[in-house]
Formats: structure tokens, C-alpha cells, sequence
């Protein structure tokens, strides 16, 4: 009972057991109480006359601590929480001598122990009733690897050099030359995998003895030899004394007749009690020597009759007695058919090293390649994965066993439906909830590291994951020959891993996730104290170059209790990842800075400095998420209510710039125009120029959406004089785009709609180049969907398609989502023009819909006339003439008027589709001329005009046709060779 309570757990008399990491442990353990106490409970009492009654009730989950008093070290602790309470109440549930767990216990030790389903139970304090479980006895697996290949194992990848080498030892020993082949490396990596495929491909020919340490064994003496015997000579746990003595007597004898007198030995093994045996006198250290011999003279005399494969896994926990044996196996290998297969972690330690008939396999995580392809059969190809995938592969460094795990959890939290290899992902993690399985394989390496190594590991944990030695000095209180010491020791068991690195070498953790599980078992106050001693060591240590640390030293003293300069370097670092264009890393240190603002004092500078904080937040925003996202709404209205307090005139014209955005891209047309007036008007008081660029810039897209396009030419053409390299470069990152490009772009439609196609392609071509010379990511991917439109206004599919595809790719790959949408439509035009109708008018009808799930309102007239074009020419007259209504009734309520007069032009076409009803199709072009002509929109004009001409023509009014086309054709002076101009002449040649 006191091996059993001396393995980890909490456990006492009637006490429960709330044990976090290791569920499996806690149930061994409990389990072995149990057996022991019935072995010796004649009368069931403890000495004194106590009577002794075991109930155990077992839940994992949180188990809270209280703080240690530094000043009193034999204070006492007690676990409270959630978890110790549902233990405590189960534990009052089981009758005595008996072990009840929870369903969340239960699902993670399914298989290795049989259970009897309780019922659900009413639990005092929990809502809804639990089921309950029964712990009756060790189930039939031993290994994770058993208990997965039940449920079915994944596709087995990489490992072609380590099967290559299996095979070729396997051959050596069939050949009488024996092997040992160790296999090393960290939990999850898939040794006893690797072996589980070599026995697949190679048992045919050949015995195959498998033999498993378990953590809650190395008190068991010999229990891995115990289980491989049972394999070997067929024992069942149903067979009773005598059954037994049968089997081990014949198979023994019938394989060679000179071991008789090794019986006894297998015997006292096996627990099958021998009269006649004098091993119970006999001298300890004499007995244990005759064991070894009998087993090796047992599996070697085995190896004449066949080739043998013995496999011992998990060394690491193997106990003396059977490490004592195959030391001795060991010796014994070279001349034999046989070939010892084991497998261990790298704290485990051996003498096989110099053995020519040795060989050790080194296992290290998937490379890329092998760990995408592993975690696309486990998740699947849906394109809504690929962020996801990104994650788990950056969290979990190529380790096959994580990567199964954290999608497994992933699948029980609801983010992931669908069944393996065909998942689609429903909610986006903003971060990955990592198995207790993972949490509990990497916290019981951790434990079992002596008190010096686990208190350094800990600390470097919060130091980081990769760090120069000369940083660990600075913070880790230890002499340095002893801090080496310890440094060495984890190294050596491959917790650390040390680089070379200029000018000092670096160590970094093996593992992400190991870091992870070391950190979460640092007490609170502990790790706060060490956060803020390491930012002090990186302000010493770097002083000269700080910011190249400004995000570690936010991380830090984000995690201190230095909350102000948590603030300044979270607002650094916040500047400096949005000046490398890592918006969705510049939101998080903006956002949580503001939140930590809010802890201290309320003053005016703390107003200054949420302000600052906020007018920086917002472009990020805007990158990051999106113009008509509710957080940049939120973001600049709180801006603007602070400049009403605090802010200058450069911080109010950017609060009002912010604004602007969000009423453009929500279609509030008269509010995007009177934030652009007013910011004009304060940047012409001012003396900042970048205001004023700014205000041109928002002045001439607020009249474009109005319609008013000689006005909105004449403002963006101001705003791109006003330029100046030296003195606006970094605007960008002011108002979350270059205004140099942007306002091209904007120039490039205004001049189309006005009949001047060639300067719009020549105004695009200029974006697209300042993009590319720029370092502002986000300008160069809106440089290219615009580019892509104006070629769509120009109708050239091919020119389209192409810069469709280079802003989709770049989108994909910087995560700008808001762009999507838009690029669909166009290549949905794109394959319409093609002659592929239907996969055309799905594309469409797809981004628009993913368009208004995005929340944005802007642009939507115009999608639906592209929608309603589409119908046209797929013959859903209904569907098209329904869609333009929409269109019709968005205009008149938001004031979205630039593409007004092809709405009606569309309306007529569709009309005359549908019922031949020439009146009304003639008012709809007359209208759309109408419009166009107040507008000064010449190529809506033209394209308004030629549907008039044409059914004028079919009516033989060819005079008024020509009287009509003509003028509007012969006023352009450039574009000649786009669709448009050329219907035009053709149907003037027509008519002439």
C-alpha cells in the first residue's frame, strides 16, 4: 500500500483522488491498493484494531493551490476546486473497497481498464447528472498504440531510412548474426509505431514477443518478462493454477527436454506455486542470477527452432529486475537467430553502446512535407483548413502523436465537423486547447527529473523557447559551474537542445509544447516574479538594440506586475509589427495594451496614451479584419470621443479618417460625405499635409460612390499631386493604406466611368508599380483586385483573370479575407465570358454572398448588376430582373449611385428578354442614358446607347439609331480597341 501511495497520486483511506496529468498512473495505483489490501485482509484491519476500508472515487481536471508561505516551508497545502470536489463525491458513492471514475476519466483510459457502467448519478453541486463507472480490473491493452490501432490507426508517413535499417538487421539475424536495435526519441514521435509496421511486413517467417514497461510497473519487479511469458506460453488470465503449470510444462519440455530444471524458476515467475521448490531459501542475488540464465537459455534455444524478434518498449520505465535480464540477454545476442527490438525515450540509460551488433535509431519529428501530408489525412483538403493547419503545425513542431491529439480535440470542442480526412472547420480557434493526453505524457517526463533539473526547466520556460545562455545567467540565481551542470543534464536528456549561435550559443526546448507543460506548473507569483526579472535582463543585456526585443520584452512584463511598462512595450512592439506588415500580430499588442490601460489610474495621460493606442489599433484593424468590422467601428468612435478631451488636429483628421471608412464600406453614403467635408475642411486649416492628401483621397471616393465623377476626378488628382516620397512614405501606416496607390486605384474607375479607358489602365499600371516598390502589403493585393475590375469594366476576361488570380494569392497567403469575395465575382465574370455559364453564375452568386456575410455593405450595387448580367446570359431572365429590383432598391436607399444607369440599361435588356415589351425596355435605356449623361458617365452612356440602337435598328428607326450612337461614339478619343467601343462601330457600319 505505501508503493502504491509512494506512485504519485493523492490517496488515503477513504480519501479521492483528483489527479491531473495522469489519469492511468492514479488508476494503476488505486488499483494495486486495492490487490494488496485484499491479499492481506483476513480481517480486514490495520494494526490497532482500525478497520480498513478502501473507497476511491477518481476525476482529472483542475486541481487548484493555494500559495506557499516562502517563510515556512512545512505549510501545508490543500488542492481545492472543481475537480477534488467531484472526486470527494464520487468517492462517498463507491462501496467500500471499490474505485468509481468520471465519463472525462473514462475517455481517457478507455481500453486499458475494464469498467462497468454505473448509470448516470445525481452529483450535489453539478447541474446536469454524470455518468459513472466502475473500475474492475486492468483491461487487455497496455499501449496508446493498442488502444489506437482498435479505433483505427492513421497513415503511417516518413520512416523509409529507420524501416530500411529494420529490415537489414532482421536479415542479419535470420542469418545467426543477432541484433539489438534501440530506438530513440521523444513521447509522440512514434517509436512504438515504427516497430508496429516492421512487425507487419516481417512476422510471417519469424516468433514475435512483445513485452510493454509501464510507468506504474518499475515497482513490479519483472513485470514486462511476466507479460512477454504469458504471450509466449499462452496464458490466460481465465486459466486457473494447474492449467497453467500444464502449458509452461509442456511447451518448455517439448522445445528441448534439458530445461526441466529451469522450471521453478518460470514457475515462481508466473506465481504458480512449487512444493517442492527450495527457491524460497535460496540466496537472493544467487536466485536472481539463475532467473536471467533461465530466460536467456529459454528464448535462445527458442532462436534455434526460429527466427525470434523479442520487443521491449518503453525502457524508460523499465524496473531493475528486467533491465537486469536483458543486460544479460544483451550479452548473449551475437551468435544467435534473434533480434531484440526496444524502444525509450532519451533520459533512459544503457551499456549497449559499444556493441558491433548494436545499432541506435534516432527518431526526430516529420519534416514539413511528411507532417502536412500526415495532417491532411487527418483533417482533410477543405480549403477552409489551411489557417487551421498552419497552427497545429507551428504548435507542434512534426510530432505525429500531438498532431492527432490536438485535432481530436479540436473535433470534441466542435470546431472541426465532418469525419477524418473530410473535416471542415466551423470556428476558428484563436487558440489551440491542447489533449490532457499530450499535457499529461509531457508533464510525467518533467516529474520524473530530479528537483535541481525541474526547478531550472521551469524557469527557462518562462524565459522562452529559444534563449542565449547569457540570458539564463541574468535571471537563473545559480553558480555558473552548476548551472552548466544542470543545463548538460537536460540536454543530455533532450529536453534542450543547444545551437551554435554568434556571438554565444542558444538553447531552445525540444519541443513547444514542453515549454508549454513546464510553464503551466510554475506557481503564479513565481512565474510573475521571473517574467519581470527576465525583461529587466533583456533591458541590460540589450540596451543598445532594444528593438529587436520590444515583442519579448512585451511578452514579459505583459505577464509582471509592471503593468506600465507592460503598456509601452506592448505599444512598441504593436508599431513594429505593423511596420513589417504583421497586422494580425499588431491588433493583439494594441488590443491587450488598451486592455491593461484600463488597470491603471485613471489620468490625463492615460487618456493621451489610449488615444495614441486606439489611432494605432484602428489601420491594423482595417488590414487585419476588415473596413465593416464592428471592432474598427467601436475602435474609432472611441478615438473620436477622446480627441473631444485630448487630441491634437493630426489625431482628430485620423479619428475622422476611420470613420470615413467605416460609413464607406457600410454604404452610409451622405455620413462617408460629410466625414470627408469635414476632414478636408480641418485639414485645409491645419498645417499637415498628410491630413490633407488624406482628405483629397476620401473626398474624391465619397463622390464616386455618389456619382459625381468630374468632382471626384479633380479631388483624387489633388490628393496624388500633393505626394511627396520623402514626406509621406510612411503613411501607410497611418491610415492603413498607401494613399498614393489607393488613390490611383480610385482615379483608374473614375476614369473609366468618365470615357477615358486607356488613361484608367494607365492609372491602374501606375498603382500596381508604387505597390510593388512600397513595403505596405495591403495596398499592393487592393492595387491588384482594383487592377482586375478595371480590366471587368474594360471586358477582358483573359487581363482580369489575371490579376484576379495574383490578388487571390496574395490574399491567401497575408490572410486578407476582404478581398475574397470581390476576386470571386470577377472570376466568376470571367468564366461567364468563357462560355461557363453555370460555374460562372455560382462564382457570383457565391462572393456575393460571402461579400454580405463579411457584414460590408459598399459595392453591392454593382454585384448585383454583375449578378443580374449573369442571369441574362444564362436565360434566368426571372432570377436577373428579380436581382436588379434588389440593386434598384439598394440605390435609392443608401445613395450608392456610380453604376445607377447600367442598372436601368440591365433592366431593360432583361426586359425584353423576358416578355418582349419594347416600351418599357426603351424607358430603361432612355433612363440609363439619362443618368449617364448628368453624370458625365461617358462609358455607361455608350453602353446604354448601343442597347437603344439596337432594338431602334430591329424596328427600322436607323436614322434615329445613327443620330443617337454616333456622337457619343465619335467624342471618345481613346479605347478604340476595348469591347464596348468596338460593338459601337461595328453597329454604326451596320446602320451606315
Amino acid at each position: 500500500v505505501a508503493q502504491a501511495l509512494g506512485d504519485g497520486i493523492f490517496a488515503l483511506f477513504g480519501a479521492p483522488i483528483a489527479h491531473e496529468d495522469h489519469p492511468q498512473r492514479a488508476l494503476y495505483a488505486a488499483l494495486r491498493m486495492q490487490e494488496e489490501m485484499r491479499s492481506h485482509s483476513d480481517q480486514s484491519r490495520l494494526k490497532g484494531g482500525i478497520p480498513l476500508q478502501m473507497r476511491v472515487g477518481i476525476n482529472t481536471g483542475e486541481v487548484v493551490v493555494r500559495s506557499i508561505r516562502k517563510d515556512d516551508l512545512h505549510t501545508d497545502y490543500v488542492p481545492v476546486g472543481h475537480s477534488t470536489n467531484l472526486a470527494a463525491r464520487m468517492e462517498q458513492m463507491a462501496n467500500p473497497g471499490s474505485i468509481v471514475i468520471s465519463e472525462y476519466t473514462r475517455k481517457l483510459t478507455e481500453g486499458y481498464f475494464e469498467l462497468k457502467a454505473l448509470g448516470a448519478a445525481e452529483i450535489k453541486g453539478v447541474e446536469e447528472p454524470l455518468n459513472v463507472y466502475e473500475v474492475l480490473g486492468a483491461g487487455p491493452l497496455r499501449t496508446r498504440l493498442q488502444v489506437s490501432a482498435r479505433r483505427g490507426l492513421t497513415r503511417f508517413v516518413g520512416r523509409h531510412s529507420e524501416m530500411e535499417q529494420l529490415q537489414q538487421a532482421l536479415v542479419q539475424a535470420k542469418a545467426g548474426h543477432g541484433q539489438i536495435v534501440g530506438v530513440l526519441g521523444e513521447p509522440g514521435l512514434g517509436k512504438s509505431r515504427l516497430f508496429y509496421e516492421f512487425k507487419q511486413t516481417s512476422q510471417s517467417d519469424c516468433l514475435v514477443l512483445e513485452a510493454f514497461a509501464v510507468s506504474h510497473g518499475q515497482a513490479s519487479p519483472y513485470l514486462p518478462v511476466i507479460e512477454l511469458l504469458k504471450e509466449y506460453l499462452d496464458i490466460t488470465p481465465e486459466d486457473d493454477e494447474r492449467k497453467r503449470r500444464e502449458k509452461v510444462t509442456g511447451k518448455v519440455l517439448a522445445l528441448d527436454r534439458s530445461l526441466e530444471d529451469p522450471l521453478p524458476y518460470l514457475f515462481s515467475l508466473l506465481g504458480i506455486e512449487d512444493e517442492q521448490s527450495s527457491l524460497a531459501q535460496m540466496d537472493a542475488q544467487i536466485r536472481r542470477q539463475r532467473t536471467f540464465e533461465t530466460l536467456n537459455k529459454l528464448f535462445l534455444r527458442e532462436s534455434l527452432t526460429q527466427p525470434l524478434i523479442v520487443v521491449f518498449e518503453d525502457l524508460h520505465w523499465i524496473d531493475t529486475e528486467t533491465q537486469g535480464f536483458l543486460d544479460v540477454l544483451g550479452e548473449r545476442v551475437a551468435s544467435a537467430q534473434l533480434l531484440v527490438l526496444v524502444n525509450y525515450r532519451p533520459e533512459y540509460r544503457h551499456d549497449w553502446g559499444q556493441k558491433t551488433y548494436y545499432t541506435q535509431l534516432r527518431l526526430a519529428p516529420l519534416g514539413k512535407a511528411e507532417a502536412e501530408e500526415f495532417l491532411t489525412f487527418l483533417l482533410g483538403t477543405d480549403a477552409s483548413l489551411m489557417s487551421l493547419k498552419d497552427l497545429i503545425l507551428g504548435r507542434t513542431d512534426g510530432t505525429p502523436f500531438f498532431m492527432e491529439e490536438v485535432v481530436q480535440t479540436l473535433v470534441e470542442e466542435g470546431a472541426l465537423q465532418g469525419e477524418r480526412g473530410r473535416y471542415q472547420l466551423e470556428t476558428t480557434p484563436t487558440e489551440l486547447h491542447i489533449s490532457p493526453t499530450v499535457q499529461g505524457v509531457l508533464a510525467a517526463r518533467i516529474d520524473r527529473l530530479s528537483a535541481e533539473e525541474k526547478d531550472l526547466l521551469q524557469q527557462l520556460a518562462v524565459i522562452g523557447r529559444q534563449f542565449p545562455v547569457s540570458l539564463v545567467k541574468q535571471v537563473v540565481s545559480q553558480p555558473e559551474v552548476e548551472l552548466y551542470r544542470v543545463l548538460s543534464s537536460l540536454q543530455a536528456k533532450e529536453f534542450l537542445y543547444e545551437q551554435p549561435a554568434f556571438p554565444e550559443s542558444e538553447y531552445l526546448f525540444k519541443h513547444a509544447l514542453t515549454q508549454e507543460v513546464a510553464y503551466g506548473t510554475v506557481l503564479q507569483e513565481q512565474r510573475k516574479a521571473l517574467h519581470e526579472r527576465t525583461g529587466q535582463a533583456i533591458e541590460t543585456l540589450y540596451q543598445e538594440k532594444l528593438e529587436d526585443h520590444y515583442g519579448s520584452l512585451a511578452h514579459h512584463y505583459r505577464r509582471s506586475e509592471d503593468s506600465e511598462k507592460a503598456v509601452a512595450y506592448l505599444s512598441l512592439a504593436g508599431q513594429q509589427a505593423v511596420q513589417r506588415s504583421a497586422n494580425n500580430e499588431a491588433v493583439a499588442h494594441f488590443t491587450a495594451a488598451s486592455e491593461l490601460l484600463q488597470t491603471l489610474p485613471a489620468t490625463t495621460a492615460r487618456t493621451e496614451q489610449e488615444l495614441e493606442l486606439l489611432l494605432a489599433l484602428g489601420p491594423a484593424l482595417i488590414v487585419d479584419k476588415g473596413w465593416q468590422t464592428l471592432e474598427v467601428n467601436t475602435t474609432y468612435t472611441r478615438a473620436r470621443e477622446l480627441c473631444q478631451q485630448v487630441g491634437d488636429a493630426v489625431q482628430q483628421n485620423s479619428a475622422l479618417w476611420g470613420l470615413w471608412a467605416v460609413y464607406l464600406t457600410q454604404a452610409e453614403h451622405q455620413l462617408t460625405y460629410e466625414s470627408a467635408q469635414q476632414l478636408l475642411r480641418n485639414a485645409q486649416s491645419g498645417q499637415d499635409s498628410a491630413s490633407l492628401l488624406a482628405a483629397f483621397r476620401a473626398m474624391g471616393e465619397s463622390e464616386v460612390w455618389r456619382g459625381e465623377f468630374d468632382s471626384a476626378r479633380t479631388h483624387l488628382e489633388k490628393s496624388i499631386a500633393l505626394y511627396n516620397p520623402q514626406r509621406h512614405q510612411e503613411l501607410a501606416f497611418r491610415f492603413g493604406e498607401a494613399l498614393e496607390v489607393t488613390s490611383r486605384c480610385v482615379l483608374a474607375w473614375c476614369l473609366w466611368y468618365l470615357g477615358y479607358p486607356d488613361q484608367a489602365v494607365k492609372r491602374s499600371t501606375e498603382a500596381l508599380a508604387l505597390a510593388h516598390q512600397g513595403s505596405h502589403v495591403f495596398s499592393l493585393v487592393y492595387a491588384q483586385s482594383m487592377a482586375a475590375f478595371v480590366h471587368q469594366f474594360r471586358r477582358e476576361a483573359q487581363l482580369a483573370d489575371k490579376w484576379a488570380r495574383a490578388g487571390l494569392t496574395f490574399s491567401d497567403e497575408q490572410g486578407f479575407h476582404n478581398f475574397v469575395p470581390w476576386i470571386t465575382i470577377v472570376s466568376g465574370w470571367v468564366l461567364i465570358e468563357k462560355e461557363h455559364v453555370a460555374e460562372g453564375i455560382s462564382q457570383v452568386q457565391n462572393g456575393l454572398a460571402a461579400w454580405r456575410a463579411h457584414g460590408t455593405q459598399g459595392w453591392q450595387s454593382y454585384w448585383m448588376a454583375l449578378l443580374a448580367e449573369a442571369y441574362r446570359v444564362g436565360g434566368e431572365v426571372e432570377e436577373g430582373l428579380t436581382v436588379a429590383a434588389e440593386a434598384k432598391a439598394f440605390v435609392e436607399r443608401t445613395g450608392e449611385r456610380w453604376c445607377e444607369a447600367e442598372l436601368h440599361r440591365l433592366r431593360g435588356e432583361l426586359t425584353l428578354q423576358q416578355s418582349q415589351d419594347v416600351a418599357e425596355a426603351e424607358t430603361c435605356f432612355h433612363k440609363a442614358i439619362e443618368i449617364a449623361r448628368r453624370q458625365h458617365a461617358k462609358s455607361w452612356e455608350l453602353r446604354a446607347a448601343t442597347s437603344l440602337v439596337r432594338l431602334w435598328q430591329g424596328q427600322g428607326k436607323r436614322a434615329e439609331a445613327w443620330e443617337l450612337l454616333a456622337p457619343v461614339y465619335n467624342w471618345f478619343t481613346e479605347g478604340f480597341d476595348t469591347a464596348d467601343l468596338k460593338d459601337a462601330k461595328a453597329l454604326l457600319e451596320t446602320l451606315s
